[in-house]
Order: structure tokens, then sequence, then C-alpha cells
């Protein structure tokens, strides 16, 4: 059950569109990313779980609600887990409109559907603070 070359390049270019479409604020387009019935967990931020595309556009555009000026997406490692679904793992870098940065965890699973890959389910855990010895 390796993964076709196809099937990384898409994986791969499906996470990176989320950055692109975030930050361009074309929520409206999320569903080429996510599927209908993604589960997106924030615990980490203290957000909760948001399900479906519906309540993931509405807290993406929510007013009072400050996004990066950009998100990242970098060190996509991915795991066929079955012929239609994969655990992928990136790391992504938010940059703020003053300049500073953060880092994340995307930890998704990705299914392929009918119109394509989409991401079913994203953990988002924060990178607060350095290892240490």
């Amino acid at each position: 059950m390796p993964l076709s070359t196809a099937d990384r390049l898409d994986i791969t270019e499906l996470i990176a569109r989320h950055g692109h479409l975030v930050d361009a604020g074309e929520f409206d387009r999320i569903g080429e990313v996510f599927a209908e019935d993604v589960v997106h967990d924030l615990t980490d931020f203290g957000l909760g779980t948001v399900t479906g595309l519906g309540l993931f556009r509405d807290a993406e555009s929510a007013p009072g609600v400050v996004h990066p000026v950009g998100h990242h997406v970098t060190n996509t490692v991915l795991t066929a887990l079955d012929d239609d679904h994969v655990q992928a793992r990136s790391k992504g870098i938010g940059v703020q409109a003053d300049g500073t940065t953060g880092s994340v965890v995307y930890d998704d699973v990705v299914e392929r559907r009918a119109v394509g890959w989409r991401i079913t389910r994203r953990r988002v855990l924060a990178r607060r603070a350095p290892l240490t010895a």
C-alpha cells in the first residue's frame, strides 16, 4: 500500500493550499482542502473542536479573530494508512503583521473521496517552548 508519487504530490499540494486560501480570505473555497464533515481540533488553543465546513468557515472569518498575514507549511511527512487514508504531519509557521512568528504541528488524516483528497481530521498543536537538554 505504498503511496504513488502522484498521490504524494496531490496531498502535499492540498495541505499547502490551506495557507493560500486562508491568507487570501477565500473561506468560501475551504472545501477544496477540507471534507464537508471535517473535525478540526483546536483544543491546544483553548478553542475546542470545530466540526463541518460551515462551522470552520465561521470560526476562520469571525470578527475579532486575528489571523497571521502568512500561513506557511513545511516538513510534510506522509504515511499511508490504507489505499484511501493517509496520516500527514506537517510543521506550520504563522507570521503576524508585526513580524512575530509562531510554530505549530498539523496532524492530519487525509482521505481519498470522489472529489479527490480531502483533510477529514486536523489537530493543530502549538509549539510554545523549545526542547531543553
